[in-house]
């Protein structure tokens, strides 16, 4: 048996960070991915996925995630439920996640995985391409290709 998700998308609000009576980090953020096609009207539409995760990945979350943030979530579904104070059951499905990843910058630029690390390039901008003045064919003999 398996269950594994991988989703990317954006997320629709800063991280909450808890900790659990016992001292753990929980944050919980939603995440908007979306569809692969359009309504009927021709809109755009997404799914808005609960997200949670748990200790440092939990802590690190609450500290660089921001409103808007493209992210790659890797986890598990989990289905919880719970009774609510009407005394109804009430169902909640959730990723729980053990990966996310951060796939651009805080400025929006260029993709980045690694927050707060220099791109080598002294004072360039993340925004700008880093080959985009060059203007200069690349060299590459067919012993370097890898078919």
């Amino acid at each position: 048996m398996l269950n594994r998700i991988i989703l990317i998308g954006r997320t629709t609000r800063d991280p909450e960070l808890r900790y659990t009576p016992a001292g753990v980090a929980v944050t919980q953020f939603t995440l908007a991915v979306d569809r692969p096609f359009t309504s009927q009207s021709g809109e755009k539409e997404a799914d808005f996925i609960p997200v949670v995760t748990w200790r440092q990945l939990a802590e690190t979350c609450a500290n660089y995630l921001r409103k808007g943030r493209l992210v790659a979530v890797e986890g598990r579904i989990q289905v919880r439920n719970y009774e609510n104070n009407e005394g109804k059951r009430v169902y909640v499905t959730e990723v729980i996640a053990d990966n996310v990843r951060f796939l651009e910058s805080a400025n929006r630029g260029s993709v980045s995985t690694n927050e707060g690390t220099s791109n080598g390039r002294g004072s360039q901008s993340n925004n700008q391409d880093p080959f985009a003045d060059d203007g200069k064919p690349i060299d590459i003999s067919d012993d370097d290709l890898p078919f």
